[in-house]
């Protein structure tokens, strides 16, 4: 998170600092080819700001670019005032002033993915700001050619044409809405889904939703994925057929959330799912996105659903010795089942002379009570494992780099990897590579696993293979108490004192192979292997069948806007 903080404050220094300085330059001094030339840095500085941070007001860098250019082109021209030149200034300064709220007002509207409706509004607003500085560059570049001033005249008003359009047609769904809703509720009326799958998290958390999508596609009932940021709606609609719908507002979602449906599912505890609780004629079902002794995975705020789908008994375990009570009829046991294609070693591989060991460290949380990364750690892991004569899949967590400290750590495990790849031919798997590989790949490829307390582990753990979890936060004996899943492991103390003695067990010994098959039941359930996700399709059926009849009117809606 510190890390995407530094990256969004560099870019949005460097930006104001070009335009300031391309601006100072050009009305200044008489070094019009190097201020013209500082203004396109500007333009570019800008883009990539954009790019940082989506949301960015880039009004006052704009102006002042618009500005710069402006004077450098009067100064090219050198024969007084020129009207087209005038009336340029005039179309930018008003596609200056329009593009920021234009920008905003497309971002509440509904946009779309594997639906036959046309959003073609909201999606160019929300590239009105690169039109903009695409044409201020054009300008620029005009002005260095000292080309007539009716060019960039011209290329304004195309420009300008566009926005105009764009914001008539928005200004029409404002305030002469359809009759009847919009073209997103009616044709999610002709779709008749019956459960929807709401998503709302930070950016990169996709993988949430992909790795449930393949089940509930298995259900064999029309649903649709809500989503309540934009970023997520190109790769989580590339990733499945059904329709997808971002809602930016409580007035969008009472659009999509059409009469149809009976079920809502969740993959987090994200904040903004109180804006689909809220629709009280729908069942609601936590699913999480994965199975973990963290504490998040006791989350009191698992109570305001419905249902609860838990892996094994053990979750259900891990509320009661957090201290949250929860209704026992609120839980459903229906296995995990991602696990399904992982490959299952009944007997234990003992004495492997070049193993192939899997390492998933997590990240650093978001407060330091939920901080269990062991990179900080990690170099002196696998210079063991490697002079253990391991090949190592590192495959680090989707947040890691966001933390500049993490990132770091990450990079020297990195080199550390490819130097002993380059000098003995190991194939070690890190990097883009890894992350190219689903986890089942990952765990069908390895024959151990070191983590961090993760979901990792529970999904590890149907594999039948061992496991080493790190105790990070230096607890000794209570570490297993907090963290049961690590008592069929073997844990690695915050010092790696005890790395030998942990790797020979993994490796060679194994003396936990029965106790993990136990703990296997409690944290997976005990279902069949051929028909392992047969558990979870089973009960999300029994969910839509029981589900309260959708004729009840809906709840009245919190607040017009979110």
């Amino acid at each position: 998170m510190r890390g995407d903080l530094v990256r969004k404050l560099a870019a949005r220094c460097l930006s104001t600092g070009l335009a300031v300085l391309a601006f100072v330059v050009l009305a200044l001094t008489d070094a019009t080819g190097w201020g013209l030339a500082l203004a396109v840095a500007a333009v570019v500085a800008s883009a990539v700001e954009q790019r940082v941070r989506p949301g960015a007001d880039l009004v006052a860098e704009t102006t002042l670019i618009a500005a710069a250019v402006l004077v450098g082109y009067w100064r090219r021209l050198d024969d007084g005032v020129d009207l087209a030149l005038v009336a340029t200034a005039l179309v930018l300064l008003g596609l200056v002033l329009l593009v920021g709220p234009l920008r905003t007002a497309g971002n509440l509207e509904m946009r779309t993915g594997n639906l036959p409706v046309r959003t073609w509004t909201p999606l160019v607003a929300d590239q009105l700001g690169t039109a903009l500085l695409g044409l201020l560059a054009v300008v620029a570049l005009a002005a260095a050619l000292t080309v007539p001033a009716v060019v960039p005249l011209v290329a304004s008003l195309l420009v300008g044409a566009g926005v105009g359009a764009v914001a008539l047609d928005l200004a029409r769904r404002r305030f002469r809405p359809a009759a009847g809703g919009g073209a997103v509720g009616r044709a999610l009326r002709r779709h008749q889904p019956e459960f929807v799958l709401y998503f709302s998290a930070p950016p990169g958390s996709e993988y949430q939703v992909t790795m449930w999508l393949p089940y509930l596609e298995r259900i064999g009932r029309p649903f649709l994925v809500m989503l309540r940021e934009p970023e997520f709606l190109a790769p989580i609609a590339a990733a499945t057929d059904v329709p997808v719908v971002y809602c930016p507002t409580l007035r969008a979602m009472d659009e999509a959330l059409v009469p149809s449906l009976r079920a809502a599912f969740y993959v987090n505890h994200g904040a903004k799912n109180s804006h689909c609780i809220r629709f009280t004629q729908l069942t609601h079902v936590q699913l999480h996105h994965g199975d973990s002794d963290k504490a998040p995975s006791a989350n009191p705020v698992s109570g305001i659903f419905d249902r609860i789908f838990v892996a094994g008994p053990a979750a259900i375990d891990r509320y009661a010795r957090a201290g949250v009570q929860i209704p026992a009829d609120k839980f459903v046991v229906v296995g995990r089942p991602q696990v399904e294609s992982i490959q299952v070693r009944q007997e234990p591989a003992r004495g492997l002379a070049h193993p192939t060991v899997l390492y998933t460290p997590t990240w650093t949380g978001h407060h330091a009570d939920a901080d269990y990364c062991s990179l900080p750690v990690a170099e002196q892991l696998l210079r063991r494992l490697l002079e253990r004569g391991a090949t190592v899949i590192l495959r680090a967590h989707p947040y890691t780099t966001q933390n500049p400290a993490s990132a770091r750590q990450l990079g020297r495990l990195t080199e550390l990897l490819t130097a002993d790849r380059a000098r003995t031919g190991r194939q070690h798997v890190f990097g883009s590579a890894a992350r190219e590989l689903s986890l089942t790949e990952c765990v069908n490829s390895s024959d151990a696993l070191v983590s961090d307390v993760s979901g990792v582990i529970s999904d590890y753990l149907y594999s039948g293979k061992p496991y080493a979890v790190t105790d990070m936060g230096g607890e000794g004996d209570r570490f297993v108490e907090r963290f049961p899943l690590a008592g069929s492991g073997y844990v690695l103390r915050r010092d790696m004192s005890n790395v030998d003695e942990v790797l020979t067990d993994l490796l060679d010994t194994d003396p936990l192979a029965e106790a993990r098959w136990a703990t296997r039941r409690r944290y997976l359930g005990d279902f069949p292997a051929e028909s392992y996700a047969d558990a979870f399709l089973s009960a999300a059926r029994r969910e839509l069948t029981s589900a309260p009849d959708t004729a009840a009117e809906r709840s009245p809606q919190l607040s017009p806007l979110a």
